[in-house]
This record gives C-alpha cells, sequence and structure tokens, in this order.
C-alpha cells in the first residue's frame, strides 16, 4: 500500500537527503530540532528526549523497525549519523496500525541508503568548524557485476570535535555496507550492516545547578561545565539487516524485513543536584533536612549496558477488485524480542567533599568503584499481526480501513506483565481535485510504558483515542506539498510522576492518570515554490491537560513556527542563499523545593541559521553554515538543572562529487 503523503489521511514530513545536507543536520537529533511540531528537552550535555503534541516520542524505527527506548538509560538514538540516510519519515499522532504500538506523539522513521545506482558514482566531503570541529564523510556505490544486477554501497566517517562546553570532547565513527541485488525480474534482495560508535570525553550529567537557597536563579557562562576530568560516555552500535521483496500475481509484492540490533553503552560521570548557599558558595543537598547522611549534593555513577533487538517483519500488498473498483490490500505479521541488562556502581557526593562550588573546577577525585551490581533486567516480546485495505468508494473518495492486534509481554527478574489489544485504524480522504483533498483518521491508542509505581509495579499500557482531521495538496508529482491538520488526542492510564522514591530503589514513583487531553492545529509547506526556491515552514499550536484542567507537560512549548528556505540565484546559478528560523513560545515548570515551590522559566525565543553554496565546478562546491546568528543564550531544560543550548557557531564544507 505505497501511497504518496497525499494519500496519508495524518500529518506526515519527510525530510530530505538535500535539506539535511544544505542545514548540515547530522544527526537524528539535528533533524527533530528543525522538524515542524517536535520540541526538544535536554537532559545533560549527551542525552535528549524529543516530544510532540505534548507527549515523548519513543518509537524510532529503521526501515520501518521499531526500537523502544527508556529515558533512564538514554543510548544515544538521536545521535545517530545522518549520513547513513535516505531520508527521515515522521508520522505525528498515533501509528498503532504500523508501529504496534499507538504512541499518540509521532513515530520517527529512518529509511537508509540503497545501492541504486547501476554506475560507479559517489561524494566526498571534509568539514572545519567551530569548537575544532573536522568531520570526513566518503559515500561511494558501483555496479558489482557487469549487468548492474548486483550493487554495493559503502558510507563511511569520522568526526572529532570540542565543543562550547569547557573539556568536553566527542568523536563519532560511522560505517555502512550494503548489497543490493536484482534475482531475476520478480526478486529482490538487499542485506547490510552498520556500525556506529561515539566516544565522549567530559560529558555532563545533569544540568547547573539553578538555585540559590533564596529562591533566586543561578546564571553562568554557557562553557561552564559540572563534569569531572576522567567523565566518559562510549557507546556503540552493531546492526545486521535484509530485505526480501517478491513480486507476483502482477500487482502484488511480499516483502520480508529482519534486523539484529545491539546497542552497548559504558559511562563514569557526576552529578550535582543541589542549591548554593549565595553567601557562601556552600551546597546543600535537597534532602538534607532528613537528617545525617541525607545532605549528599550529587552522585558518581559507572553504568554499563546492553540492549539487543531481533525483529522480522513479514506482509504482502496488493490489488484487487470489488463491485467493479479496484482497491488494494496489506496483511502481515510481526515479532519483536528486546532485551535490555543494565549494571550500575554508585557512590553520593557530600558538600564537604565539593568544597566551594564557585571554585570548583572539575578537579574532583574519581570514585574508589566497586564491582557494579544488575539495575535491569528485562525482556519485551511484541507479536503482531495486521491488516489495513484502501477502498475506492468513488473515483474521488477513498476508505482506509485497518486493525493490528499485538500481544505485547515484558519479563523481569521480579515481574511480569501481559497484555493483548486490538487497535483499529479508520481514514477517509476525498480528493477535491487533482491537487487538493481532504481527510479525517481515527485510531486507538495502545502504549506500554516503563514507569512503576510506588510498590515497583509497571503501570498498565496507556489507552485512548486518536482523532485527526485535515486539508492536503501536492503540486508538481510531490515536490510541494501542503499539509493543515486538527487533532485531538484522549488519554488514560498516562503516567504521571508521584515526586516519591520507589520503596528500595532511588527511581521516581509514578501514578496512573485518567482524562488527559491534547487538542491542537497544525500547518505546513514542504518542498518546490520554483525550480530555483526550496522551503519548508510549519507552526503548530496544541493545548494539553489533565482531568482537572491542569497543564501537561507545561515545560514544552505550545506553539513553535519553524522556517528553512534555499534560493539559487538565477543570475548566477552556481550560488545558492538560504537560512531559517525556529520560534517556540514560553515555557515553565515549578519544582517542590524544601525552601517552597519556585517557577522556573525559559521566555520565548527565536534561532537564525544562514547557509551559502557555492558550485565552484559541476563536480565541486563549497559551503558554508552559520548557526543561532545572533547568538541566543537559552535554557533546554526547565523541568530541572539548567542546560544551555548551543551558541553560534561556523562552519564550511568542501564536497567533491563523481
Amino acid at each position: 500500500m505505497q501511497m504518496v503523503q497525499r494519500d496519508i489521511p495524518q500529518s506526515v514530513t519527510i525530510v530530505s537527503q538535500q535539506r539535511m545536507e544544505d542545514q548540515q543536520l547530522q544527526t537524528l537529533g539535528d533533524v527533530m530540532d528543525n522538524t515542524m511540531g517536535i520540541s526538544k528537552v535536554s537532559t545533560d550535555s549527551d542525552r535528549s528526549n524529543f516530544y510532540s503534541r505534548g507527549f515523548a516520542i519513543d518509537n524510532y524505527m529503521l526501515d520501518g523497525i521499531p526500537t523502544y527506548f527508556e529515558s533512564r538509560w538514554n543510548l544515544g538514538d538521536s545521535q545517530s549519523d545522518t549520513a547513513l540516510y535516505e531520508r527521515v519519515e515522521i508520522v505525528r499522532g498515533a501509528n498503532g496500525l504500523m508501529t504496534g504500538t499507538g504512541n499518540p506523539s509521532a513515530a520517527i522513521n529512518m529509511v537508509r541508503k540503497h545501492a541504486t545506482s547501476r554506475e560507479f558514482k559517489g561524494n566526498l566531503s571534509a568539514e572545519y568548524g567551530s569548537w575544532n570541529k573536522q568531520r570526513y564523510v566518503m559515500d561511494m556505490q558501483s555496479p558489482l557485476t557487469e549487468d548492474g544486477n548486483l550493487r554495493g554501497r559503502i558510507v563511511a566517517g569520522y568526526q572529532d570535535s570540542d565543543s562550547w562546553l569547557d573539556h568536553n570532547n566527542q568523536k563519532r565513527t560511522f560505517f555502512s555496507g550494503i548489497l543490493d541485488a536484482d534475482l531475476g525480474t520478480s526478486t529482490s534482495l538487499s542485506a547490510g550492516y552498520e556500525y556506529q560508535r561515539n566516544d565522549t570525553n567530559n560529558q555532563t550529567w545533569g544540568g547547573l545547578p539553578r538555585w540559590n537557597t533564596d529562591g533566586s536563579v543561578l546564571h553562568y557562562d554557557r562553557a561552564h561545565s559540572t563534569s569531572p576530568d576522567w567523565a566518559y560516555n562510549d557507546k556503540e552500535f552493531n546492526k545486521v539487516f535484509f530485505t526480501l521483496k517478491q513480486r507476483f500475481a502482477d500487482d502484488w509484492q511480499a516483502t520480508l524485513n529482519a534486523t539484529h540490533t545491539e546497542a552497548k553503552f559504558d559511562s563514569k560521570a557526576m552529578y550535582i543536584d543541589a542549591f548554593v548557599d549565595k553567601s557562601t558558595g556552600n551546597l546543600v543537598g535537597p534532602y538534607a533536612s532528613y537528617g545525617p547522611g541525607y545532605d549528599y549534593v550529587g552522585g558518581t555513577g559507572w553504568n554499563s549496558g546492553i540492549r539487543k533487538v531481533d525483529a522480522v517483519d513479514l506482509f504482502a500488498d496488493g490489488g484487487y477488485e470489488l463491485l467493479g473498483r479496484q482497491h488494494t490490500v496489506m496483511i502481515g505479521g510481526s515479532f519483536s524480542r528486546q532485551t535490555n541488562r543494565y549494571t550500575n556502581s554508585w557512590a553520593n557526593v557530600y558538600p564537604d567533599e565539593l568544597g566551594n562550588f564557585y571554585d570548583y573546577n572539575g578537579h574532583f577525585p574519581e570514585t574508589n568503584w566497586g564491582s557494579q551490581s544488575l539495575a535491569q533486567d528485562d525482556t519485551t516480546d511484541m507479536k503482531s499481526v495486521y491488516a489495513a485495505t484502501r477502498i475506492s468508494l468513488a473515483d474521488p473518495l477513498h476508505l482506509i480501513l485497518g486493525a493490528r492486534y499485538t500481544n505485547w509481554r515484558v519479563d523481569t527478574l521480579t515481574y511480569g506483565m501481559e497484555q493483548n489489544h486490538t487497535t483499529p485504524y479508520a481514514g477517509l480522504v476525498f480528493d477535491i481535485n487533482d491537487n487538493w483533498s481532504t481527510y479525517a483518521s481515527y485510531t486507538s491508542i495502545f502504549q506500554p510504558q516503563n514507569y512503576r509505581d510506588s510498590s515497583g509495579k509497571y503501570l498498565s499500557p496507556i489507552t485512548g483515542n486518536n482523532y485527526e482531521a485535515g486539508l492536503k495538496s501536492d503540486w508538481m508529482n510531490s515536490r510541494l506539498t501542503t499539509t493543515l491538520s486538527v487533532f485531538r488526542i484522549e488519554q488514560d492510564n498516562l503516567g504521571q510522576s508521584t515526586g516519591q522514591m520507589i520503596q528500595g530503589s532511588t527511581d521516581t514513583a509514578y501514578k496512573s492518570v485518567d482524562g488527559t487531553v491534547s487538542k491542537g492545529v497544525e500547518f505546513e509547506i514542504n518542498g518546490a515554490l520554483t525550480d530555483n526556491w526550496q522551503m519548508t515552514f510549519g507552526a503548530t499550536r496544541y493545548v494539553a491537560e489533565d482531568n482537572e484542567g491542569k497543564a501537561v507537560n507545561p515545560n514544552l512549548p505550545r506553539t513553535t513556527v519553524k522556517l528553512f528556505t534555499s534560493y539559487r540565484l538565477p543570475v548566477m546559478p552556481e550560488l545558492t542563499v538560504g537560512g531559517g528560523v525556529n520560534w517556540q513560545n514560553g515555557v515553565y515548570t515549578y519544582q517542590d523545593t524544601p525552601y517552597g515551590t519556585w517557577r522556573a522559566s525559559q521566555g520565548s525565543y527565536a534561532l537564525v541559521d544562514l547557509f551559502t553554496r557555492y558550485q565552484v565546478t559541476k563536480n565541486f562546491s563549497l559551503q558554508g553554515n552559520l548557526n543561532n546568528l545572533f547568538d541566543k543564550t537559552y535554557d533546554t531544560n526547565v523541568e530541572g538543572e539548567i542546560v544551555y543550548g548551543e551558541p553560534r557557531n561556523v562552519s564550511v564544507t568542501a564536497s567533491y562529487q563523481f
């Protein structure tokens, strides 16, 4: 059931390879930062969580196969390098029909590059930029047989960069090798291996202390870091995958996808969670009033772990005739198993060990680590069968009906839970004319969650309903698309923090809340306005409240506007200029402290970027990017410690295409 955007009764954004190159969107996080309707909360220098329509995105897919991550053990999924991907697809709203769960935020699908060329071709690039950044990427593909039926592609790269944070450095290595084969006229096979490694030195764990003991807010130079000089965070990803496609009966095709992924990390770090006495510079722990032993102001941790995902998806799609009209249908099944095993070692940090916070410079003795203990060991199995059909009710009117049955089971060392759920889906698309259509859709929400209650039991999955309606247009064979959508999300069993700890644990306890509603409107225009002018413009506005009318996640912006455009000068076609602006409204949250309830906030702000590219020869180009033109200072984490966003920076990239 391959459909163009206009035929999909949901809000969809596709970020092309060209746009990623223009804006230097080099990680998945960069892509989401610049995608309409998505906002970010940075926990520290290495970890970010992304949100849409008021709720966290936890579904990252590669070629349609999902991986779910826990924010507690954020393995850096958003740091995936986009040099390996052809495009990134974002479907906002619940997408349980295709992904197995119905998270109402969004589903992110990274589409890998494949060996599509029957002639030798490639691209080499080198980039140099602020904070000693250097980046080198090679992308080559070639036929491996004389007839071109067997093709290969290699993408490899290396990046080494400091950052605006003191002493912080990251090295990134990535590689992808793919074989694509045409096995006759009706069979194709693709297989490959992907490797990524991110090594970070002197990363922060959490942010900078926000509050003085009198309730005033601290202010820092953005380079300031609480990281000790022995901290590191190393992550490694290994993935193997294959896809087999078989065409039959003229317009039918069967597809088999399978993958095995292993993600490992090893990290040592220190965090500070305390209040500062302005008169002395001494730190006061948030639990100091509880008595002796509770006056710690932070901690050091040695954390390690591995996440494995094995998944297979088999489906067939094709056309059929009924009542004199042509329709399409898809039917399939999938199985995935994800195992998570994490270990850690922990030590508290006390005020007398740190001394005067104003004098702290990162020189803090490394903990005499004991052996690591098991922190988490669980297995999640998901088995699904699904079917969908697109029925042509009349030439301009199409009905999409579908359902997915899911068996979801999680087993831990102490607890197991199994759930069965059927997710229905219905969508109606009406073609107004050759360019315009209107749509409406409904799907149910079924979203397992890894939050636990005060007794340590996992909360039941979130359930609810997702409604959406809108107007779409498609121009010049999808070179330009527009979407105007309205949505309403209703959820029960939504996990909300109690502010208390789970018995016998340092993890926060959550409770289930019914009656949460998010509703809003989105608009996007994306693509080519003319042969020389490309633009993407998106705006979103929503409100999210619980059953008592209180704001849900007020630390997330309710209104965002994102624009990026590029223009090739007709009088000088070698020169392309462009830029963009991302604006969001102010955010806030209330924090309970031993001294009272205080309001943390960040006012509205805009980030402006510029870029230009000059095509020196047919094969060689130079590109310059300037980000955060006005060097705006902003806080990305009002719900916790202060984590500043990226200051102004510049880069120059040379590319050779052959």
